[in-house]
């Protein structure tokens, strides 16, 4: 049987977060399909999380340390999955109760404080509830959450279970 330690599985955990997020840009270039703002919001937690792992198999902390980039990580990830349920239920929604399309994340940037920014954008809006693309019957955002959950396991495995000698 074949033993992945802890960072190799973080360096696993940094590659799919790349991964992810090279899809989600091609989908924007390529697919000519422009991110909402959930979506947004949804790629800055993948970057963290992928961004933490990277850091912690270079760093190869001792098990607390683990602990502690564990749960960073996975804050990230849930914070991707968050955003997406939200995505998910904006999209489930009659278009007579989806909310009207607001003002770019760009602008809400520039003229709003990050907590008003947070706000506004988890409210969501009409772009947020539009499926433009899909796959297997899944929107985008349910992709980001069949992604995340593995990350999340994975990355609550390579924290709390035994550790090889050094």
């Amino acid at each position: 049987m074949v033993y992945f330690s802890s960072r190799m599985l973080l360096l696993l955990l940094s590659v799919a977060s790349l991964v992810m997020i090279l899809i989600a840009l091609g989908m924007e270039h390529w697919l000519m399909l422009e991110p909402c703002p959930l979506c947004i919001f949804q790629r800055v937690g993948v970057i963290g999380g992928g961004s933490i792992a990277l850091i912690a198999a270079i760093h190869d902390p001792r098990p607390l340390g683990l602990k502690v980039y564990g749960t960073l990580i996975s804050l990230a990830l849930l914070g991707s999955i968050v955003f997406a349920v939200r995505q998910l239920w904006l999209q489930s929604l009659p278009a007579d109760q989806v909310p009207a399309c607001g003002p770019s994340l760009d602008y809400l940037m520039d003229v709003l404080p990050l907590t008003e920014v947070l706000s506004t954008v988890f409210s969501g809006d009409g772009s947020c509830a539009e499926v433009s693309w899909s796959f297997l019957g899944l929107s985008i955002p349910a992709w980001v959450i069949i992604a995340c959950l593995p990350m999340i396991v994975m990355t609550i495995w390579a924290t709390y279970r035994p550790r090889l000698k050094r």
